[in-house]
């Protein structure tokens, strides 16, 4: 009786979604019976296995189905990216239920980063994995952990990366000799890339132990201990007063209740006049953080909306001089990522055969392919911002009055160094593209 009765619950739901969605999916019950939803032929299989499964997905909505997936319980057939858009499509994304909004609360109080240990903890749980497993999965050899830039669709990952690093240093205006504090600097990469392509001394702080060691090593490795520091330690201790702040993918890990503490470390580390840069995920209102991602990806995690995160920049004293969106730019970097992934499963699988099963397979395509078709959801509220920033008023002198220089052409080694004249860029027409060269 109650193996049919969270049948017909289930069913209830799948044919809900099958109406809401153009995309064709086929879902066999645990009796056996099967229903198809979308037009056309179904592409993809969705096979619910036991009642477990079934009463989960009613009861916690997208959330059930997921741990039902997890555990084995729940089987997708078919392409991966095909059942996310899906539940994309319907908004099934979206039906979490009051239960899941409990536990999403109860886990914000457990895993919050406002004192002691659990920041260094938090990040440690994902970011803790090493750069072994994450060398498999990002650029080489940057091993960018962050929105990518794409000039072109069918640039490589780590074209992207470089562009997206040269991106920046153009909007906070690096200069040789500069002093910069890279707020999280993740594996260091645009550390890396600052030092060595423009000339400046960069500050890293991060508090997982992992890629602090690895960065620190790498340092050594390259000989730029007189033009690269690390500190392992949480940002908003305090550094010094920079030149630039730059801040790529941090804030989204300060939490419901830290985010004004973040930004005013970011304002009190940069000097007056100064220029910053925070690139981060936004929700478009202030929303939920979705508690998958917060309990099996990123405990502590909390997307801001872009007006929070703007009202506590401005409140620090901090001038809002661009704000640029890019999720679609995301969801190209998380298809790199997932192909490579899949591509090295088995050499990942090898390293840790304990930590790295079925079941983390399985949570880390969901994360991968489901953050990928919620950047190109045409119903996406969540967004990839960068936001340039000044410390008090810009004035004529201190930046230019248009964003053209973030288009130009880029120099040669000789123009540089000073050893060759800068070429004149020729004038483009309204119809030619004025992205920048990506560098390699």
């Amino acid at each position: 009786m109650i193996k049919a009765f969270a049948s017909r619950l289930v069913r209830s739901v799948i044919e809900s979604i099958g109406a809401a969605t153009p995309l064709p999916f086929r879902a066999v019950f645990p009796n056996g019976m099967e229903i198809t939803g979308g037009r056309g032929e179904p592409e993809v299989t969705i096979r619910i296995k036991s009642v477990r499964a079934a009463l989960r997905t009613v009861i916690f909505g997208h959330v059930g189905f997921l741990e039902s997936y997890f555990d084995g319980e729940i089987d997708l057939e078919g392409d991966l990216r095909k059942i996310m858009a899906i539940g994309f499509s319907s908004g099934f994304d979206e039906s979490s239920g009051m239960l899941v909004k409990i536990r999403n609360r109860w886990h914000g109080l457990r895993f919050n980063n406002r004192t002691g240990a659990s920041p260094k903890e938090n990040a440690r749980f994902h970011y803790g994995l090493g750069a072994e497993f994450y060398s498999k999965m990002l650029d080489d050899p940057y091993l960018m952990y962050t929105c990518a830039y794409y000039q072109q669709p069918e640039q490589t990952i780590l074209e992207a990366q470089i562009a997206k690093m040269e991106h920046v240093a153009r909007k906070v205006r690096l200069e040789p000799g500069e002093r910069v504090i890279d707020m999280g600097c993740g594996f260091g990469g645009f550390m890396f890339y600052a030092a060595e392509e423009h000339g400046v001394h960069v500050t890293g702080v991060n508090t997982t132990t992992e890629q602090a060691d690895w960065v620190k090593a790498k340092i050594a490795a390259k000989g730029l201990e007189n033009q690269i520091t690390m500190h392992e330690a949480d940002v908003r201790q305090g550094f010094g007063v920079y030149d630039k702040v730059v801040s790529i993918g941090v804030l989204e890990h300060a939490g419901r209740h830290q985010l004004r503490d973040l930004i005013r470390a970011h304002a009190n580390a940069l000097k007056p006049g100064g220029l910053g840069l925070i690139h981060f995920i936004g929700h478009v209102g202030d929303r939920d953080t979705d508690f998958f991602i917060r309990k099996y990806i990123f405990p502590g995690g909390w997307i801001p909306s872009l007006s929070k995160a703007i009202d506590a920049m401005e409140a620090e004293g901090l001038e809002i001089l661009d704000v640029e969106n890019l999720r679609r730019h995301y969801a190209l970097t998380l298809d790199a990522w997932t192909e490579k992934f899949d591509a090295n499963w088995e050499t990942i699988r090898a390293m840790d055969t304990d930590r790295f099963d079925e079941r983390f397979l399985r949570i880390w395509r969901t994360y991968l392919i489901g953050c990928a078709e919620m950047f190109r959801s045409a119903n996406s509220q969540t967004n990839l911002f960068q936001v340039l920033f000044s410390k008090g008023n810009v004035d004529t002198e201190s930046y230019p009055m248009t964003l053209e220089h973030l288009y130009e052409e880029e120099p040669s080694a000789g123009e540089r160094e000073g050893l060759a004249p800068r070429k004149e860029e020729p004038r483009r027409s309204a119809g030619e593209s004025s992205a920048p060269r990506a560098a390699g």
